[in-house]
């Protein structure tokens, strides 16, 4: 059970630091549009509460006996189907979603996922 929460712990720390990296530093101007100017704290301490759930059950624990990249692939696919599923739902239900946002959004959770997932299976195999 410790070495799911050290991989837990791995990838929610490097989740939410490439996170801020691109939701402060270089996406800003691309979500900018979108923004509300006061941040929903606990909606999003949420979704960082519970997406390093979702790969640490997904991508770290089925790759902890294989190659780090099959963890990496295992990542990236909860990430894109995660984030096609945000996106893909904005698409179709919100006026004016825009497609290129949508493409670069999820090929970022396809990124911010696999990475994660490497991150919390050697953090989890070190333990």
């Amino acid at each position: 059970m410790t070495r799911y929460l050290v991989a837990y712990l791995a990838v929610a720390v490097v989740l939410v630091a490439l996170d801020m990296l691109w939701l402060r530093g270089i996406a800003t101007d691309w979500y900018q549009h979108l923004m509300t100017p006061k941040v929903n704290m606990v909606a999003g301490a949420l979704f960082y509460l519970l997406f390093p759930i979702g790969v640490v059950i997904f991508a770290v624990s089925p790759g902890l006996a294989d190659p780090w990249w099959r963890t990496a692939v295992f990542g990236a696919l909860f990430g894109f189907f995660a984030y096609a599923t945000y996106d893909l739902t904005n698409m179709a239900i919100l006026k004016d979603w825009p497609l290129g946002l949508s493409v670069m959004d999820i090929t970022w959770g396809r990124i911010v996922s696999g990475v994660s997932a490497v991150a919390g299976r050697a953090a989890a195999n070190a333990f």
